[in-house]
């Protein structure tokens, strides 16, 4: 059986991530000065940057049409994951939670590019001298979207079709 309305519940999952995403961004804004670390472990600092680009700063001094070309990405990736997530079948709980994240993490950094022509990190992971670039909440969430969605691939199960190649309603 498809989704279908039932998807709202995974739409409503993407939804507080955006919310939950730009709360700490605005709380990150709010209480850091841009660059200046504040070190909550040996291992992990709260920093304010921006990033133009994408993951990882990629293409962050382009000029500015990236703002505009990585948005779009976002965008037309997230009204596939909307449809994804409406037709796939019900019972692939896994691979819809890692659809939702993945929605709701593009979702909240294209609210950033769009808004505020980049996107907010806070997130600094190091060790012994070597950082991590920084992230946020949707970064964590499309990652750990991805994740769900690879271990899904490998060791979910597959719905069971019929001969002629539909799925089977259970």
């Amino acid at each position: 059986m498809r989704n279908g309305w039932y998807s709202l519940r995974w739409y409503a999952l993407a939804a507080l991530v955006v919310v939950l995403d730009q709360f700490t961004k605005g709380l990150a804004e709010s209480a850091l000065e841009y660059g200046r670390p504040v070190e909550v472990f040996s291992w992990f600092n709260l920093t304010l940057q921006y990033n133009t680009g994408a993951a990882f700063s990629f293409l962050s001094d382009a000029g500015g049409w990236q703002r505009y070309f990585f948005s779009a990405v976002a965008i037309i990736i997230s009204v596939l994951l909307v449809a994804w997530l409406y037709r796939m079948p019900r019972e692939q709980r896994l691979l819809a939670l890692a659809l939702a994240l993945i929605l709701g993490g593009a979702l909240g950094n294209v609210w950033d590019r769009l808004v505020l022509g980049h996107v907010v990190d806070f997130i600094s992971v190091h060790y012994g001298g070597r950082y991590f670039p920084a992230f946020n909440i949707a970064d964590s969430a499309i990652s750990l979207g991805a994740a769900c969605m690879i271990y899904d691939s490998l060791f979910g199960s597959e719905p069971e079709t019929s001969v002629e190649g539909g799925i089977n309603p259970k």
